[in-house]
């Protein structure tokens, strides 16, 4: 709930961005969960600082003009919203797919601030992309795609001032391409202008696995919150990209049994638990529909059209994209008797499908913190970057398990301090918000 200023607040910034209504979800999210922390901070409102971290301090539009393998001309919209930069440079990916639009990317980019802030190593917030489809096209269209897209996206970009990485339909190929064409450009080895770059030219070790790691660590500390470990317990997981194959990875190495992955044509169901081969052989090597899997695997079911979350688990992972687990989603999994939902992809639970699980107890880990393990190893991979140095795989995932550790301390220790025990989403607004606020008053009205 929200009280009367903080209504007119929300309601003036909705007015402000109409027909954005991802946005308009990730803001009334944040601000309302803010009512106990406004109450004891008067000037956030006074200062209008609400206002202020709901308003992009820049968003850029470019057209994008390339050339198919045919010579065709094809013409894409290409953008970068650079959200907040209090705490640091703007920080976060960028997202080639049909469905970006900009109210998708500002609310990535909200959502970015907050979850940059959580990892404590000093990032600000931003997004962008494009509605270009990388699916299905040659490796010579992708490079030229993105060779057009760096060559007006470069002029706002910098180690200092804005560090992109990849998203969906952003991976290394892609930022292979994107490199090439900055450093082309602007006639430097700037290595840290982009991360999820390769481990020979300036990634990190670990990078790849850190979105999926992240988000189980995470769900470790939670369960481990409620006297459970991971090792015994049945999981599903929401897509078979990166995020969800690691995740998947991690869990069955700490004795999960993940019985349900799926891609956006249906779920595979594998009751004797997933096969990681078989899966990165079929998403990854062959770029395969998920029903290639059940086709090779004995005793696995393709679900066409369905979303895993009706097959019974004790925790659930949507590790896919926006608003994938809904209220009835919500439902089926209190009924199935599910312990925890851990947020692996951006705002992947919708407003309703949340309120149900909180009501129900079942123990939620919001976005912002759970799916926070791929950005912060992004900022690992830039602290590297600064001082020409390769850390090993394990130093790079041991700074990830703690950072995880520290961002579940910090949403518990704040839920509890405004009397919230559990509540690990109002945990993580504030937490968030009062770094980015209280930053923002220090630097005075700008």
């Amino acid at each position: 709930m929200v009280d009367g200023r903080v209504g007119v607040v929300l309601e003036s910034i909705i007015a402000r961005s109409p027909g954005e209504p991802e946005f308009h979800q990730a803001v009334i999210e944040v601000v309302g969960t803010l009512g106990p922390v406004l109450a004891q901070h008067p000037e956030y409102l006074e200062q209008r600082i609400i206002e202020r971290i709901c308003e992009p301090e820049r968003q850029v539009l470019f057209r994008v003009v390339w050339q198919d393998d045919r010579g065709g001309v094809q013409v894409n919209r290409g953008m970068r919203v650079q959200f907040n930069s209090a705490l640091g440079p703007y920080k976060g990916g960028l997202r080639f797919h049909p469905s970006v639009n900009l109210g998708i990317i500002k609310f990535l980019g909200f959502e970015q601030t907050f979850k940059n802030a959580l990892t404590g190593l000093g990032l600000g917030g931003g997004k962008g992309g494009s509605d270009f489809d990388p699916k299905g096209r040659s490796d010579a269209e992708v490079m030229r795609f993105c060779q057009a897209f760096m060559t007006e996206l470069f002029r706002h970009i910098g180690p200092h001032t804005d560090v992109p990485a990849g998203d969906i339909g952003v991976g290394g190929r892609e930022i292979g391409f994107l490199f090439g064409q900055y450093k082309r450009l602007a006639n430097a080895y700037d290595s840290g202008v982009l991360t999820g770059k390769g481990v020979g030219w300036g990634g990190s070790l670990g990078r790849t696995e850190a979105t999926g790691f992240g988000a189980v660590f995470f769900l470790s500390h939670l369960l481990a919150s409620r006297k459970r470990t991971l090792d015994g317990i049945t999981a599903t997981v929401s897509g078979s990209g990166n995020v969800a194959t690691y995740a998947v990875a991690k869990l069955e190495e700490l004795g999960a049994r993940v019985v349900a992955v799926s891609d956006s044509s249906g779920t595979v169901h594998d009751p004797k638990g997933i096969d990681l081969a078989l899966l990165r052989q079929v998403k990854e090597v062959e770029r395969a529909r998920i029903s290639e899997y059940a086709e090779r695997r004995t005793g696995s079911t393709f679900l066409r059209g369905a979303r895993p979350w009706s097959i019974p688990c004790d925790v659930a992972l949507p590790c896919a994209t926006q608003n994938e687990l809904d209220e009835q989603d919500a439902k089926t999994l209190i009924a199935n008797g599910c312990l925890a939902v851990v947020e692996g992809a951006n705002m992947p639970s919708t407003a309703g499908a949340i309120a149900l699980l909180q009501q129900a107890r079942v123990a939620f880990g919001p976005a912002k913190a759970a799916n926070a393990g791929g950005v912060a190893t992004s900022g690992l991979e830039m602290q590297q970057n600064a001082s020409r140095e390769r850390w090993t795989f394990e130093q790079t995932v041991g700074r990830l398990a703690g950072i995880m550790q520290d961002i579940h301390q910090t949403c518990e220790a704040t839920a509890d301090e405004y009397g919230a025990p559990g509540d690990l989403l109002l945990g993580a607004n504030i937490a968030g918000f009062r770094q980015v606020a209280d930053a923002m008053l220090a630097h005075g009205v700008v």
